[in-house]
């Protein structure tokens, strides 16, 4: 009966930790918080007019004053909002050209709304993508990371001997995500194929006109870019608001309309650009990204759905990397910790929130590790014996099953601060197993037999070990329903009422059994 109890409470143990790999409790740095606010970030095709933005921007702005939740917003068209310190991590502060806005949304006070505010993303999202969209745009709803900010939740870097490979492997990236249950927002740092016009003068000609260079310049940069002419006084702003002179945009969009442009010559004719100017159009070369010293191309993605862990995706990701078509005579390598050392091979390397999160709980997996050692060491050292205290940390692994079941019951994360719980939990846990044992070592000191004396610690103990219990569990109830540490708060309650009953049950049972052979001289 004792084999048949154990062997039963190992398979629950077994059950709840599967729980994990079938994704029933599913793992994540930090929840989203419940903030009072997000940002819309609009990046409109290269090229864009700063009317054209700034239409788009009013249109999807309107959409979103509409929202009821939605306490105010602000319009930054052409330039970046007041920088915070999840926008500089992402580099938002350097956001400076025509084709590119933001959105800042304030939500009403959480304490007046029901809606966490990542819900209220996720409800806005479809309609704000499906408005960009139709203008060509790409539109992401931001949120304030409830942890270290990242420059995305899923950061694919792309690195390779040829940059322009390197690009064709990420957009065939960006195309899997795109297509990704759960992922959205998917972007990359890859500016579209944008072309300029290149002007050259026949000096000769400009010459026999009597032109210089000077002159012709400055008629082509005040018809393609304004050129401030005065100022408009305003009596009480420190900043005058600058007056500048520019060709309407209708009469600048092609390469005749440049051409038709009339510079006035030294003999007082009016001349047309055409006649010594050639204009052709040239493309653009894309910026280039480096992280220390290595070229790389980034491909962005966030989180929104069942499941919002970017672990889930990227361990699932290699089959499909299989099918990226790769140039001849090479492969794709993924890293997953460090960056590739060599560029002789293409290879990508997954970043941002999947990177906090395998090194803080590499970190506290560590800490646990060593806490652990620390419990056998001072459990050693007071009883003098090497076996009791194994049978002392067998609270521990009970605790698990309380922990998981917790998470599971409470459709909760099992975040970091749940790992925080459990690493508290161990000495708690262990301290029961203590109580009991150190009973029975006093009981059989008085002469009495080891059957009685393990069923006597079970009765004795149970007040002091239940009312522990009852304070871990009521102390935990305040922080239960905080988006952020209800992971503490699930591992604390779910695994002290676990733990504590199955160790009422088990630690003597197990202790009996293991010096049952020689209870006549027990070794406690």
């Amino acid at each position: 009966k004792r084999w048949s109890m154990l062997i039963v409470i190992t398979g629950i143990l077994l059950a709840t930790m599967s729980m994990f790999y079938f994704r029933a409790v599913a793992v994540k740095m930090l929840p989203f918080d419940n903030k009072s606010e997000f940002q819309v970030i609009i990046d409109m095709p290269e090229g864009t007019s700063l009317e054209r933005t700034a239409a788009v921007t009013k249109e999807i702005a309107a959409f979103v004053g509409k929202e009821p939740l939605v306490r105010n917003y602000q319009t930054y068209v052409g330039t970046a909002a007041p920088i915070n310190f999840n926008g500089l991590v992402r580099h938002y502060d350097i956001r400076q050209a025509s084709n590119m806005s933001d959105i800042q949304v304030n939500l009403v006070d959480r304490h007046s709304r029901d809606e966490q505010s990542h819900d209220i993303c996720k409800r806005l999202r479809p309609e704000i993508q499906a408005i960009a969209t139709q203008y060509g745009a790409n539109a992401k709803v931001v949120e304030i990371p409830p942890g270290p900010p990242v420059l995305s939740t899923i950061v694919a870097e792309i690195y390779g001997p040829d940059y322009d490979e390197q690009i064709k492997i990420a957009e065939q990236i960006k195309n899997l995500l795109a297509n990704t249950e759960d992922v959205v927002d998917v972007d990359w740092m890859v500016e579209d194929d944008y072309s300029k016009m290149h002007f050259d003068v026949d000096k000769e000609k400009a010459s026999l006109y009597g032109l210089n260079n000077q002159q012709i310049v400055s008629t082509i940069g005040t018809a393609m870019s304004a050129r401030p002419v005065s100022y408009l006084y305003q009596e009480r702003e420190v900043t005058q608001v600058p007056i500048s002179v520019i060709l309407d945009e209708s009469e600048r969009t092609s390469t005749n309309d440049i051409k038709s442009l009339k510079v006035k010559s030294q003999m007082g004719n009016m001349l047309s650009l055409g006649d010594f100017v050639s204009v052709s159009e040239q493309p653009l070369k894309k910026s280039i990204y480096r992280k220390n010293q290595r070229r790389v191309v980034y491909v962005l993605a966030d989180m929104a759905g069942m499941l919002e862990s970017p672990a889930y995706v990227i361990l699932g990701f290699e089959e499909k990397l299989k099918s990226l078509n790769l140039p001849k005579g090479f492969s794709l390598s993924e890293f997953y910790m460090t960056q590739p050392q060599l560029e002789e091979d293409y290879a990508v390397k997954w970043d941002g929130e999947w990177q906090v999160t395998l090194e803080v709980f590499r970190d506290l997996g560590i800490a646990f590790g060593v806490a652990l050692i620390f419990i056998y060491i001072l459990i050693v050292g007071w009883f003098q014996r090497f076996r009791s205290p194994i049978v002392m940390m067998v609270a521990i692994p009970l605790s698990l099953i309380g922990i998981i079941l917790g998470h599971w019951i409470m459709d909760a994360y099992f975040t970091a601060t749940s790992m925080i719980g459990m690493i508290a939990l161990a000495g708690i846990m262990v301290r029961n197993s203590v109580l009991l044992i150190d009973f029975v070592k006093l009981r059989l000191e008085e002469g009495a037999s080891l059957e009685d004396a393990v069923i006597e610690a079970g009765a004795v103990r149970t007040t002091p070990i239940l009312l522990t219990a009852g304070t871990v569990v009521i102390g935990a109830v305040v922080i239960l329903f905080d988006p952020i540490f209800q992971g503490l708060a699930i591992s604390l309650m779910g695994g002290t009422i676990a733990s504590t009953v199955l160790t009422l049950i088990v630690i003597p049972v197990v202790y009996y059994m293991m010096t049952k052979s020689s209870y006549e001289t027990p070794e406690a």
